[in-house]
């Protein structure tokens, strides 16, 4: 059994890295992608979106 402190922060994890990849690879030239124009602020968006994502997993 995995520690419940894992197995929060592992999806915001996870969403980080993968969101500084689509942000890194991606890159929107134009800025007005929020998402993809730089790798940090893919990181953030990724890590907003792993962090609601591991609190819906939690409510259910």
């Amino acid at each position: 059994m995995t520690h419940p402190a894992i197995r929060f922060v592992l999806p915001i994890l996870a969403g980080a890295v993968l969101g500084a990849l689509l942000g890194y690879f991606a890159q929107c030239t134009s800025g007005t992608c929020p998402l993809t124009s730089t790798w940090w602020r893919g990181t953030l968006y990724g890590a907003a979106l792993g962090l609601l994502l591991s609190f819906s997993a939690r409510s259910s």
